[in-house]
């Protein structure tokens, strides 16, 4: 006997193409997403239900996560913007160590999904490298985050617990894109270990904050099944959050395309800033239902609405009128007074009063919101000004009159003028202390603004005396800070404006049309040198940069070197060596000691001034992504010629053509002690800067005699009140002297 189908049911969701399947489960699939045949607005939206399941799961069809693999993603939730789906173990990178790697990959290209900017990435290892690519229309960017175990110990390995954040994961976010790629890289030779203490690492992606954080054993990264099996929740537990909007226009061009999506009574929405291109539907003001099928006027009057409780309520497209009832007069919103006909000029009087009451009322009232919004503003001012350690500043104008002339305080008004509101066209770079913009004050002068990451209120006072003594370094290869703005919720420093780039950028554009020479490159390390010895040496206290990297340094138009970006600079007593701080810096750059014993000292900013010198002698990156292992880094790479003997096959084509042997074999033996594992092996700054000078002299005197440098040293002639330092170099052999007041030129004040 033949079972009769049951039609639709007449009360379907309004949201869902009429005659369609409205729901999966227990999700509702709205337009232009459908279930069925012509149910969805083109195949990218199509949904099938799987009916195995109890409860039926929906699935989104039609999505390749690898380049020609489909790819069918479980739906958890769709909004007007976004589609949660979950994740599978095909979007899991995996290595393990001695076997192939699995990377993670995924390509939106040509649909309407992009990567939300709401996903981070998860890796979990010991000793591991996640190097993240994303790629956006026109432009591609990367990050990346390493998950490092701490020493273990003599213990045994399957005792240890490592938690996520925190011993063995580490975490980084994602940008806006279409497509994808993960990869895991083995980096236990890189810090030193003579073998991977856990054979396995995996990398997953999912939104932020999806699930709380979690323990696992250490022992189970060496059986993936078991990891996998034991974890599951944890991996597949976290939603993937994608972007989706209709494709291939905006609201300009879409209104005249046959296939617009928008229908009656709804507007166009863009899509973000990204210039992913695309657009969204959303009802106008006063209709609901789904835009993409049509919007209906809201009947406002059996919905709550302004009306008084006894006026007379009719509804209109998208809005409605108020009114009152027979024998009352007013607007049926604010009043409505009782009339009696006897008495209609003393009504009509009543109402013509309590209108000239309303237009004196508006001004009054308008007057007093510009007065509280006034107010608001400045207390909201007073009070960062107040987190930020503005009066702590102003103690210490107080106590030392000079501070004011060299540490000036900015207001947001003047900083927001002179960079356009900080419009996005003004953003000269991004990095992980902030963003810097570029503006103009009112007096012309072109400056650098950079609007800082959140201070901790619990270093407020370290903080303000940092910007002090910043403010007071005077030196013509240090950026100079001119001031601050303490008014905003994060603190705005204002740097004199450098004109020609960074370093990186001269180095490493092949388009450069004035490659930099090697007399140049030469003359840019001694400038640096001398820079990062002023400020370890001949500041009242010393500091210490700790993110030296070449694009932290910036060339004038007259190529002159200018270390900036003092984000993570620390001052430090007198009588300490080295400062107990969180490990932060640049992969590449980074001093494996430091890394392992999160102390950083002078000789820390050594290695790093060392892997910027292997950069100017070969060329090439810090961090290459087209090698494997400890090739990856430059700095191992560089380590490793100089050991056989053979540094001229690393060395820049260009470098080696104009440099003399003996210059580029003493500038390269000098980076090589710089890069030495052990800090105390290392040479002061002091020292760099003083051989790296004798080099640069031996070009403008080569008939003079040669100059041992291993006898040279530096003497400072007594330091008076705003005075030039003087230093002279003196050779023990032959009895030689020259003097120089250039190589460290130091303004103390």
């Amino acid at each position: 006997m033949a079972v009769a189908v049951p039609p639709p049911p007449s009360n379907a969701s309004e949201s869902t193409k009429p005659g369609c399947q409205s729901r999966c489960g227990n999700l509702e699939i709205p337009y232009p997403f459908g279930i069925g045949s012509n149910c969805s607005q083109n195949p990218y939206f199509n949904i099938s239900c799987n009916t195995s399941f109890n409860p039926p799961k929906p699935f989104l069809n039609g999505i390749y996560y690898d380049y020609n693999t489909l790819s069918y993603y479980e739906v958890v939730n769709i909004s007007e913007t976004q589609i949660y789906v979950k994740n599978s173990k095909a979007q899991m990178a995996m290595a393990c160590y001695g076997n192939k790697t699995q990377n993670s990959t995924m390509d939106f290209f040509g649909s309407p999904y992009t990567l939300s900017d709401a996903n981070q990435v998860t890796s979990i290892g010991c000793d591991d490298l996640a190097m993240v690519v994303s790629l956006l229309t026109n432009t591609s960017d990367g990050g990346g985050c390493a998950s490092y175990c701490s020493r273990l110990g003599r213990f045994q390995k399957q005792d240890f617990v490592g938690s996520c954040p925190g011993r063995g994961c580490c975490r980084t976010s994602l940008s806006k894109g279409e497509f994808l790629n993960v990869q895991l890289s083995d980096m236990h030779s890189y810090w030193g270990r003579r073998t991977k203490r856990f054979r396995c690492s995996f990398a997953f992606i999912g939104k932020i904050g999806g699930y709380d954080k979690f323990n696992f054993h250490l022992s189970h990264l060496n059986d993936p099944t078991n990891f996998l099996k034991n974890y599951n929740e944890e991996f597949m537990g976290m939603p993937l959050v994608l972007d989706w909007s209709i494709m291939d226009s905006n609201c300009t061009d879409a209104p005249n395309s046959t296939n617009y999506a928008c229908q009656k009574n709804s507007n166009c929405i863009d899509m973000d800033s990204t210039k992913l291109g695309g657009y969204h539907c959303r009802c106008k003001k006063g209709y609901e239902g789904n835009p993409y099928l049509g919007c209906h006027d809201i009947n406002e009057c059996k919905k709550p609405n302004k009306c008084l409780p006894f006026g007379i309520c009719t509804n209109t497209l998208g809005s409605y009128n108020c009114s009152c009832p027979n024998g009352y007069l007013g607007d049926g919103k604010i009043n409505c007074i009782p009339v009696h006909l006897s008495h209609s000029k003393l009504a009509i009087g009543v109402g013509l009063g309590a209108g000239m009451g309303l237009l004196l009322l508006l001004p009054t009232c308008f007057w007093l919101y510009k007065f509280y919004k006034k107010r608001k503003d400045k207390k909201r001012k007073e009070k960062f000004f107040k987190r930020n350690g503005g009066l702590l500043l102003q103690q210490q104008i107080l106590t030392d009159q000079s501070i004011l002339e060299k540490t000036q305080l900015f207001t947001i008004k003047e900083l927001e003028k002179s960079t356009d509101n900080f419009n996005e066209s003004r953003i000269l770079g991004q990095g992980g202390q902030g963003t810097v913009y570029k503006g103009m004050l009112s007096e012309g002068k072109i400056v650098a603004i950079k609007k800082s990451k959140l201070v901790d209120e619990n270093q407020v006072e370290q903080f303000i005396n940092e910007v002090v003594m910043l403010s007071q370094i005077i030196h013509r290869n240090v950026v100079k800070l001119l001031g601050c703005c303490l008014e905003t919720e994060v603190p705005l420093l204002v740097y004199e404006f450098i004109f020609n780039g960074t370093l990186f950028d001269h180095i490493h554009d092949k388009t450069n049309e004035f490659p930099l020479s090697w007399n140049m490159r030469l003359k840019i390390v001694v400038e640096v040198a001398e820079a990062l010895a002023y400020l370890h040496y001949a500041t009242s206290f010393p500091i210490y940069h700790r993110d030296v990297k070449s694009t932290n340094i910036l060339l004038d138009e007259k190529y002159v070197a200018k270390v900036s970006d003092f984000g993570t600079s620390r001052s430090i007593a007198v009588d300490h060596t080295h400062l107990t701080t969180l490990v932060k810096g640049t992969f590449g750059y980074l001093d494996p000691e430091y890394f392992q014993s999160s102390q950083f000292t002078e000789k820390s900013d050594v290695y790093s001034f060392g892997v910027v010198l292997a950069e100017l002698l070969t060329g090439q990156k810090p961090i290459s992504s087209a090698k494997a292992g400890e090739e990856r880094s430059l700095a191992t790479r560089f380590l490793l010629c100089m050991e056989a003997e053979n540094f001229e096959k690393i060395l820049d084509p260009q470098v080696l053509e104009q440099g003399k042997r003996e210059e580029l074999t003493t500038v390269a033996k000098l980076a090589q002690r710089c890069l030495n594992l052990n800090g105390k092996k290392r040479p002061t700054m002091k020292e760099v800067a003083m051989e790296l000078e004798i080099v640069r002299m031996s070009q403008t005197h080569s008939n003079a005699r040669e100059t041992k440098y291993q006898g040279v040293e530096l003497r400072k002639s007594k330091a008076i009140l705003i005075s030039d330092d003087n230093y002279t170099w003196t050779s023990t052999s032959d009895n030689i002297t020259q003097s120089s007041s250039h190589p460290l030129k130091i303004h103390t004040v």
